[in-house]
């Protein structure tokens, strides 16, 4: 497996700038999924304390600490993001494959993939990438859809985080001016426009908490306690799904929704937090964060740890994490009980199972953010973003709403219920606020500031109530509408040609996989031989590409994780049959256990180099002819016309067919109308 390597800060902004220059194709998304100039509607929620109205958007929790995500999440409209959390453990061997979305989804890895250092400069990158697209005249936005808040996460104990690099890694979020300032100079000429752009330097001052399972309640409190006065952050803890207790948790995943053979082991309850702990400590940072000025708020949930009975994952693994369909009914019956408990105290923030269909129930509820990850790495990817804006603008205008508060006080039915619920003194206020309810007008002017809020609240705890039981029993989360694999057809993926599905690239969690083009050919495969003076050869059958469309691999982005092989239709696994293209000849010699290529150009001369079946080949300039060499021969030929032209010696039989592997695969990446991470590191 490569390591995941950072690229290039020049390169991406020219990739991006490339991408938007074609009609049809951003980052591997139709442009019309990623732009949301017909969005209309004041969409402003509150966010952990900050002031300032925010745009709402499903935020991101993207599966990946990589600059290009972030780009991703902002264009398909997420304005939330959570940055994948950063602990200060990052030299994990992580076991390969990792990620498995063919039913509800599973995964084995942990969040660190970089360096810490690598992870802070990523996210400076990708939140300078957006704020460059934002000063360009590339995207048409409404007035404040431009927006986006940066939410820190980390993990996973007090001492790590209290480490001095994770601590460097926080100070540098909230004051990135000097990788800002050295990043600016890597802007090249042609963007020079944007060097003096006004970067924000302070990226964020929430941050999400993110525990590993099992870690102790006092733990958890000490790490707010600690985040709270030491970095001055606005904080969320992030909580595991086994609060309900093991009985009441496995009946909902066993019985209720049918998920008879997912276990969760008896360790799981006996080391993770109990409720009661649970509302002694919230309680307690609750007044803490009050004290200091603070925001303080819980997420539901973290992803819920269950035996692994699965042959995707290696046997090593004795557990795994479940997420999507299943934790949604979990996660949900959380928040009813924390409100029953807490009413609405506290900002909730939410991520289990979110889509399209219940992303505007998840709004309905008040839930700030509503956090989407497994849902976008199913296929589609990112573009499937852009459909839950259209699925809550069509649920508020079936119950004519214009903005999100009063969406919440009118998206069940149930607006003349929460405001019953309220101690109004005022008769007439009641009547008139009852009376805009009626008629669709608007609820905030009748009911002015404070009642509006206080109305919206408590609507919020209606809706929830009323929520949950329905989404309980709705059988869209039972196994019985979750338990078909993706379907596999029998065949074999090979180096070129497929079904050419392109599930493979918008599933890829970093974006790894791209599309090349190659045309139709038809290549006799010639297989030369030195014999005392002469060369000879033979033919020995014909290799042919039928299909234009080609799949490669950018190593560099690559972790190996395998869900592109979860959704393949074929056998075999794209990330490891397909094109494997490295950032540079240096990564190519170093994972030498890998196939894959290597481009290198200087002074305009370009030379790959390929390893296939393991064996390693090369194809550069030499003049008006060109070098080939192998294992056991170096010679010069016309690439045109090699069996005539061949010169020099060879120890054994030399096969044309990577001759011709070579040339193709270097031609199509560097075609003038393709844009892919390959070609953007020589394009500057």
């Amino acid at each position: 497996m490569a390591e995941l390597r950072p690229y290039p800060f020049g390169a991406l902004i020219a990739r991006m700038f490339r991408e938007l220059k074609r009609e049809d194709k951003i980052f591997d998304l139709p442009l019309r999924k990623c732009f949301f100039g017909d969005v209309e509607k004041d969409l402003s929620v509150q966010f952990h304390g900050n002031t300032a109205a925010t745009p709402l958007g499903p935020a991101a929790g993207p599966h990946s600490q990589m600059a290009q995500n972030i780009v991703l999440s902002w264009l398909v409209g997420c304005r939330i993001v959570e940055l994948k959390t950063v602990q200060v453990l990052d030299e994990l061997e992580i076991p390969r494959p990792c990620i498995d979305m063919a039913t509800v989804g599973f995964n084995v890895e942990w969040s660190q993939e970089l360096k810490i250092e690598q992870s802070l400069e990523e996210y400076v990158k990708g939140a300078m990438l957006i704020e460059i697209l934002r000063a360009s005249d590339r995207i048409s936005l409404v007035p404040g859809f431009d927006r986006i808040i940066y939410d820190i996460s980390v993990g996973y104990d007090l001492a790590g985080i209290r480490d001095d690099r994770v601590q460097a890694f926080i100070s540098g979020m909230q004051d990135a001016s000097a990788i800002v300032d050295r990043l600016r100079g890597e802007i090249p000429d042609e963007f020079a426009e944007f060097r003096d752009l006004d970067f924000p330097t302070r990226l964020s001052n929430t941050l999400t908490l993110s525990t590993f399972h099992g870690c102790p309640p006092d733990e958890i409190e000490r790490i707010i306690d600690f985040l709270l006065r030491h970095n001055g952050l606005h904080c969320t803890v992030k909580l595991n799904p086994l609060l309900l207790g093991p009985a009441r948790t496995r009946e909902l995943l066993n019985e209720v929704m049918g998920y008879e053979g997912i276990r969760i082991p008896d360790t799981a309850f006996e080391q993770d937090t109990r409720w009661d702990q649970m509302v002694e400590f919230v309680d307690r940072l609750e007044n803490t964060a009050d004290e200091l000025g603070r925001g303080f708020g819980v997420k539901f949930t973290n992803t819920l740890i269950v035996e692994n009975d699965r042959d995707f994952f290696p046997a090593s693994e004795k557990e795994m994490y479940l997420s999507g369909p299943p934790l949604h009914v979990l996660a949900m019956n959380i928040v009813q009980e924390f409100r029953a408990t807490f009413g609405n105290r506290f900002p909730i923030s939410f991520a289990a199972g979110i889509g399209r269909e219940n992303f505007p129930d998840a709004v309905a509820l008040g839930l700030v953010p509503v956090t989407v990850c497994t849902d976008l790495l199913k296929p589609g990817g990112y573009g499937r973003a852009q459909r839950y804006f259209n699925a809550l603008r069509k649920r508020m205008d079936e119950v004519g709403a214009d903005d999100v508060a009063s969406y919440i006080i009118r998206a069940y039915g149930l607006g003349s219920t929460a405001l019953a619920r309220l101690d109004i003194e005022e008769p007439a206020l009641r009547g008139a606020c009852e009376a805009a309810l009626d008629s669709g007008g608007d609820l905030a002017a009748v009911a002015g500031g404070d009642l509006y809020r206080r109305w919206v609240a408590e609507a919020a705890l209606c809706n929830t109530d009323h929520y949950v039981p329905h989404a309980t029993a709705d059988t869209r989360y039972a196994r019985v509408r979750n338990s078909k694999p993706p379907a596999k057809i029998g065949s074999h993926l090979d180096l070129f040609d497929c079904v050419t599905c392109n599930k493979c690239v918008p599933v890829c969690p970093n974006n790894a996989n791209f599309v090349f083009v190659l045309p139709r050919l038809e290549q006799p495969i010639h297989k030369m031989r030195f014999a005392g003076e002469t060369w000879t050869s033979r033919t020995d059958g014909t290799l042919v590409i039928d299909q234009k469309q080609q799949y490669g691999n950018f190593a560099d982005f690559c972790n190996d994780c395998g869900n592109c092989d979860v959704f393949c239709p074929e056998d075999g696994g794209p990330y490891v049959v397909k094109p494997r293209f490295f950032g540079s000849l240096e990564d190519w010699r170093e994972f030498d256990e890998l196939d894959g290529f290597a481009v290198e150009r200087n002074d305009g001369e370009m030379c790959i180099w390929g390893r296939v079946e393991g064996i390693e080949f090369s194809l550069g300039d030499a003049g008006d002819r060109a070098l080939f060499t192998g294992p056991d021969f170096a010679v010069t030929l016309d690439p045109d016309d090699p069996v005539t032209t061949i010169e020099g010696t060879a120890a054994s039989e030399i096969d044309l067919t990577y001759l011709h592997i070579l040339r193709w695969m270097r031609d199509a990446v560097f075609h003038a109308d393709r844009v892919n991470y390959v070609n953007a590191l020589y394009d500057l």
